[in-house]
């Protein structure tokens, strides 16, 4: 058997570690261990896990785009032939919500890469460089944060023309300002700290000090935050959809199949049903996942 130190287990768990890459490894790694001991949170990876996993492997899954229309087939039960059943136009539910998943993910991912560095830009500006630079980018924050989600993106969108796209932009640009909020206030109380006072007395740049030392610390806290948002940003989505504002049939986005599919709720119950499962049980894994981050990246925690 391989000594300890020389194991990776004991690389990574070494009381002194010999190097930043050492170092970062071991913090990951000992985040990992924590996460790990919550269950809850180990079934929201899971549930997010599956959900990229069913998206990558949906052209070996499903038996066709979801988009194929066979009259004959229209408004079929669920059943061996057909797991979910079919829609008003005979089209598979299960291949359209494996499909559907894919619109999902690409909904997520590209608000996600907008909103995360718009908030942690503003808000670590605002909160180290105070005085009125704070006062205005907080204005401006405080009103995206006055209307609800929904009816602004729908406004937005309305401008904007219906679209996926547009859709997308809307929601990112709806969902910004909480993530700004808690980047200044990441930002008030590190912009005094010690290391921080140490690099201006050396001569560092402002916007090395916010690039270098700010915002790595504050990534952290939006990332958690991020992870949270995620079901409220599905449901602004598929509440696009639903309204005939975000994708336009016959793509096979959750919310869309819900509003073609509500008519036949009362006899042919699984046709809105299943996809409203699926933007459930999402959502849910996102907020599990959430709150599992959130234990292991909170200070009071003792990771």
């Amino acid at each position: 058997m391989m000594p300890a130190e020389l194991t990776l287990r004991g690389w990574l768990l070494a009381e002194i570690p010999h190097s930043k890459l050492q170092a970062r490894c071991q913090r990951v790694f000992i985040s990992w261990l924590a996460f790990k001991r919550n269950p809850i949170a180990m079934v929201g990876l899971l549930i997010i896990a599956g959900l990229i996993g069913i998206a990558v492997m949906a052209p070996w899954i499903t038996a066709s785009d979801g988009l194929e229309l066979h009259l004959a087939n229209r408004l079929q039960a669920p059943g061996s032939e057909h797991w979910f059943g079919t829609d008003e136009l005979g089209r598979d539910i299960f291949d359209r919500i494996i499909w559907g998943s894919r619109i999902t993910l690409y909904i997520v991912g590209l608000v996600s890469i907008i909103v995360v560095p718009i908030g942690l830009l503003i808000g670590t500006v605002a909160g180290y460089i105070g005085g009125w630079v704070d006062t205005v980018l907080m204005r401006l924050t405080d009103i995206f944060l006055a209307f609800p989600r929904l009816i602004l993106a729908m406004a937005l969108v309305a401008a904007l023309g219906p679209g996926l796209e547009n859709a997308v932009l809307a929601i990112a640009l709806t969902t910004w300002s909480p993530f700004a909020r808690i980047a200044r206030a990441e930002a008030l109380t590190i912009r005094n700290s010690e290391f921080i006072l140490a690099a201006r007395v050396q001569g560092v740049s402002t916007t090395g000090i916010l690039l270098r030392h700010v915002t790595p610390l504050c990534i952290s806290s939006v990332i958690v935050r991020l992870t949270l948002d995620m079901a409220g940003i599905i449901l602004t989505a598929a509440g696009l959809g639903f309204l005939g504002l975000g994708a336009q049939p016959p793509t096979p986005e959750w919310g869309a199949m819900i509003s073609l599919g509500r008519q036949y709720l009362i006899d042919q119950w699984w046709v809105p049903t299943v996809p409203g499962i699926a933007i459930l049980v999402v959502s849910l894994g996102f907020n599990l996942l959430g709150d599992g981050l959130r234990d292991v990246f909170d200070p009071k925690s003792g990771v």
